[in-house]
């Protein structure tokens, strides 16, 4: 990570540290490169480090008692995940996997530890982390209680367009290659069951799906679903 305390200033959990405290967190991280399908960690494994994403994406899944996968949060770069353990300890409450070809940062618990004794704001920051995680959490939670599947998907497509949409000058891009099963994991669906919404939405010109890549052509159709 030599040299790379300007990257670090992006990242909002170190964003306010002065360049002095950022080379002490510079000197802790250990950095690697993943191919796409690497497990970073499994759910229920030993919780021993907080990461974050310097370029590619992570995706953060859960198995639900029939054995399904149920994805909870897509990673981007200068995010920061698997956060929780360094509350609560214990093992790791989910499965990260590398969806992209990624370069992740790593601090051990320890080193974090004795950061965050250091620098009481980076504890605050991982709070805020946790808590915007909890809402996303409970929207989705919600969701699944009280829209039916076509309503869910349709709401998750646009929650993904504002959180990683692409202007272009079709619509919105989704900057995430989302397959069907994907779409079906986030919204706890069979993926028979999101092939034929998938097909609805496109029969519409709601969206466009090319090469695993889902354009948002016309946002307001997709917001008549809900």
């Amino acid at each position: 990570m030599a040299g790379n305390l300007q990257y670090l200033k992006k990242i909002p959990l170190f964003a306010f540290l002065d360049d002095n405290q950022l080379s002490e967190v510079e000197k802790v991280i250990i950095e690697r490169s993943y191919q796409k399908g690497r497990i970073l960690f499994m759910e229920n494994e030993p919780g021993e480090a907080v990461f974050f994403v310097k370029t590619g994406r992570i995706k953060v899944t859960k198995q639900t008692e029939d054995g399904r996968e149920h994805i909870l949060h897509f990673i981007n770069p200068g995010e920061v995940f698997a956060e929780v353990v360094m509350f609560e300890g214990g093992t790791y409450p989910a499965t990260a996997e590398v969806v992209e070809d990624s370069t992740v940062g790593m601090i051990r618990n320890v080193d974090m530890d004795r950061i965050i004794s250091e620098n009481s704001g980076i504890a605050l920051g991982l709070l805020k982390i946790m808590a915007r995680r909890l809402r996303v959490s409970q929207q989705q939670l919600i969701e699944l209680a009280l829209l039916d599947t076509t309503r869910r998907a349709a709401s998750m497509l646009l929650f993904l367009a504002g959180e990683q949409g692409i202007p272009t000058n079709k619509g919105i891009e989704i900057d995430i290659s989302l397959t069907n099963q994907d779409l079906a994991n986030l919204i706890g669906t069979s993926r028979e069951t999101a092939n034929r919404i998938i097909n609805d939405f496109k029969r519409q010109k709601a969206i466009e799906v090319k090469k695993g890549r889902v354009t948002i052509l016309d946002k307001y159709k997709l917001k008549s679903w809900l």
